[in-house]
């Protein structure tokens, strides 16, 4: 059974959540593209390892708020509105939001795996 955009996001969310760092890893093209921060996109799975990693040291709490997908033959738009808490280096309680804008690609296996995850959505327009 191939997976629908949906469904790769959905386990790229069981993953976070898990601090499952290969299953999410799993999940992207290998010169995937991410935005760790607005101005600063890394690419390539040794980029991708770090960035994940980072996040998932805030043991976080990934929960989705509202998603809509559009798919134009073999690429789909993902736009999420999200929340995470979590903890941070300190041991303190925090938490973030946004709203992302992913893209997705169909492989020629037919599952859909991420080509540009970016998690700060509009936010990286200065």
């Amino acid at each position: 059974m191939n997976l629908t955009p949906l469904d790769t996001m959905t386990q790229f969310f069981t993953a976070m959540n898990q601090c499952n760092l290969e299953a999410a890893l799993n999940l992207y093209e290998p010169s995937a593209s991410f935005v760790k921060q607005p101005g600063m996109v890394v690419s390539g799975k040794a980029a991708l390892r770090e960035a994940l990693a980072g996040f998932m040291a805030l043991k976080p709490v990934l929960a989705s708020e509202a998603h809509q997908i559009v798919e134009s033959g073999d690429l789909a738009l993902y736009c999420i509105r999200w929340s995470l808490q979590g903890t941070d280096a300190e041991g303190k309680s925090m938490q973030m939001n946004g709203c992302s804008s992913d893209v997705l690609r169909r492989q020629a296996d037919g599952n859909w795996l991420i080509a540009v995850d970016n998690p700060w959505g509009t936010d990286i327009v200065a």
